[in-house]
C-alpha cells in the first residue's frame, strides 16, 4: 500500500485530520463501509495520495436512508422548533469560521484551488449560506386563501418539509456546494443523505463532524462517500428517498433523472453551462477585460457558469483578446498551498486530458491559440490559461462544456440586439451570461433576451446566499439559494375547513 503524502505547508489540525481513519457518517455514528472497501483521494497539485476513505455503496446508502427516514418520521428532529433549528444551523456557520484555516487547507489540498480562494471565498460563503438559511427556518409559512364561498369555508396552505433528501455534491467547490444544499434542507426540516464527489470527500467529512458538534440530532445528516454509479446511483434510485438534488454534468443529470423515475421522486439539477460574455463597444474596457478574465479563469475554469464564450464587438475585439491574454500571462499557476498561487490545477488526470484534448480539437478545427494552449509542468494537473480565436459556433470547443480555463473568442459586427442574442443563445445550455456596456437600454434589453438563469451587467459571476442560481434549457431544473432554493425542499399542503 502506497504511503500517504503529507504536504509540508498544511497546519497541525489539517495534518491530524488527514491521519485519521475516514469513515461514513450514518445514524450519528462513524462506521466503515459494509464491504470494508476504501478508496484513495489525491492532491491534484502533485498527483499523490493524501487519504484513504471508506467507499460506500448501495448497501451503505440503504442504511443511511433508513437512518434519515427514522430521524424524519419519528426522531427528535421533528420535535425541534423552527427557532431551535435556526440556532443549530447558525452554530454550523460559527464552527466553519472557527475552523476556517483547517478547512481552507483541506480544500486547497484536495481540490487544488488556491488557499486564498478557499479561505477568503469558499469558507465565508459557506458560513453565510448557513446563516442565511438559519433565518428562514422561522419564516416558512403558508397563506390564507379567499375561496368562492368564504362564509362557509376557511382555507389555508401550509409548507411542510419534503422528507428524506439525497444530495450529490460536485468536486469543483466541495464545501460550498455542500453548504448550498445542506443549509436549505435543514432549515426546511428535511433529513439528508449526502454523497460528496469521490475526488473531494475530505471537507464534507470534516463538515459532518462540525454538524454533530452543532447539535444536529443523529440521523438528520448522513454522509456517504463513494462512486457515482454505485453510491450516487443508489441514492437516485432508492424508493424511500423523496427528493434528489444534484450538481454536475448534464450527462450525469440525465442518468439521475432516469434512475429517479422509479418512485417519481422529485429532482433538482444544477448542470452544465457554456455561458456567453457579450462586450459592446461602449463598455469600459478595463472593467470588461478584468471581468471576462475572472469569468473564465476563476477556479481554473471549473465553474458551471464560467464565461467560456466571448462575443466582443469587432471594434473592441482585438483589445479584449489582447487584454485578456495579458491578464492570462500574469496569472500565477501553481499548487494551491504555494504562496502567491492564483490558479491551481484541474482536478485529475482525466480532467487534464479532457481539457487539453478540447484545445487540440479546437486547433485541428482551425482555431488559433492566442494565449496558453498547453499543460504546465510535469507534476500535477496544470493547464495554462488559454484563449482560442478564430472559433465558430459549430466547433466542439464552442458547443460543448470543457470545464477548464479555455476561452473561445468570437466577434460580432452589427447592433441588432436580436441577432446578437440569438448568437449567444445558440447553445443547449442556459446557466448564466453577462453583458458589458454603459448603455442602460442595451443592458435591460439584452438581460431579457439572454436565455439563462442568471445575467450579469458589467459583472459575470456573483455568489450570494440570497441570489437564486439555476439554469434554463439543459442547464438544470429548479433553483439553489434564496427563498426559491428553500421552497424546493418543501411541499405545499392545502387545508379546507367547513364552518
Amino acid at each position: 500500500m502506497n504511503a500517504l503524502f503529507v504536504h509540508p505547508r498544511i497546519g497541525r489540525k489539517a495534518t491530524a485530520f488527514l491521519a485519521r481513519e475516514h469513515k461514513l457518517l450514518i445514524g450519528g455514528k462513524w462506521v466503515p463501509a459494509l464491504s470494508g472497501r476504501t478508496f484513495e483521494t489525491y492532491d491534484p497539485g502533485t498527483g499523490r495520495i493524501i487519504a484513504r476513505v471508506a467507499e460506500g455503496d448501495a448497501a451503505d446508502i440503504d442504511l443511511a436512508v433508513q437512518a434519515a427516514r427514522q430521524a424524519f418520521d419519528g426522531g427528535a428532529w421533528g420535535r425541534v422548533s423552527p427557532s431551535e433549528r435556526g440556532r443549530m444551523i447558525w452554530k454550523i456557520a460559527d464552527l466553519l469560521e472557527q475552523n476556517a484555516d483547517e478547512l481552507a487547507e483541506l480544500e486547497a489540498l484536495n481540490n487544488g484551488k488556491s488557499l486564498a480562494s478557499a479561505k477568503n471565498g469558499d469558507i465565508p460563503l459557506s458560513a453565510d449560506m448557513f446563516r442565511y438559511m438559519a433565518g428562514w427556518a422561522t419564516k416558512i409559512t403558508g397563506e390564507t386563501l379567499s375561496i368562492s364561498t368564504p362564509g362557509s369555508y376557511h382555507a389555508f396552505t401550509v409548507r411542510e418539509p419534503i422528507g428524506v433528501v439525497g444530495q450529490i455534491i460536485p468536486w469543483n467547490a466541495p464545501l460550498l456546494m455542500a453548504a448550498w444544499k445542506l443549509a436549505p434542507a435543514l432549515a426546511a426540516g428535511c433529513t439528508v443523505v449526502l454523497k460528496p464527489a469521490e475526488q473531494t470527500p475530505l471537507t464534507a467529512l470534516r463538515l459532518g463532524e462540525l454538524i454533530q458538534e452543532a447539535g444536529i440530532p443523529d440521523g438528520v445528516v448522513n454522509i456517504v462517500p463513494g462512486f457515482g454509479p454505485t453510491a450516487g446511483g443508489a441514492i437516485a434510485a432508492h424508493p424511500d428517498v423523496d427528493k434528489v438534488v444534484f450538481t454536475g454534468s448534464s450527462e450525469v443529470g440525465r442518468i439521475i433523472v432516469k434512475a429517479a423515475a422509479g418512485n417519481l421522486k422529485k429532482v433538482s439539477l444544477e448542470l452544465g453551462g457554456k455561458s456567453p460574455v457579450i462586450v459592446f463597444p461602449d463598455a469600459d474596457m478595463s472593467v470588461a477585460v478584468a471581468g471576462a478574465s475572472q469569468a473564465i479563469f476563476n477556479n481554473t475554469g471549473q465553474v458551471c457558469s464560467a464565461g467560456s464564450r466571448l462575443f466582443a464587438h469587432k471594434k473592441v475585439f482585438d483589445r479584449m483578446v489582447d487584454g485578456i491574454a495579458q491578464e492570462a500571462g500574469k496569472i500565477r499557476v501553481g499548487h494551491g498551498l504555494s504562496e502567491g498561487t492564483q490558479m491551481g490545477p484541474v482536478i485529475s488526470q482525466v480532467q487534464l486530458e479532457r481539457v487539453t484534448g478540447y484545445i487540440d480539437q479546437g486547433k485541428a478545427a482551425g482555431a488559433t491559440v492566442a494565449a496558453g494552449g498547453s499543460r504546465v509542468g510535469n507534476e500535477g494537473y496544470f493547464v495554462a490559461p488559454t484563449i482560442l480565436t478564430g472559433t465558430t459556433p459549430e466547433m466542439s470547443v464552442v458547443r460543448e462544456e470543457i470545464f477548464g480555463p479555455v476561452l473561445c473568442a468570437m466577434s460580432f459586427d452589427d447592433d441588432d440586439l436580436d441577432r446578437i442574442a440569438r448568437q449567444a443563445n445558440e447553445s443547449i445550455y442556459g446557466l448564466a451570461g453577462s453583458v458589458w456596456t454603459r448603455d442602460l437600454s442595451i443592458a435591460h434589453k439584452m438581460a431579457r433576451r439572454i436565455r439563462a438563469g442568471r445575467v450579469g451587467v458589467n459583472i459575470h459571476g456573483s455568489i450570494d446566499a440570497a441570489l437564486p442560481t439555476g439554469g434554463f434549457k439543459q442547464s438544470g431544473w429548479g433553483r439553489e439559494k434564496g427563498h426559491e432554493g428553500l421552497n424546493l425542499y418543501t411541499e405545499v399542503k392545502s387545508v379546507i375547513m367547513s364552518l
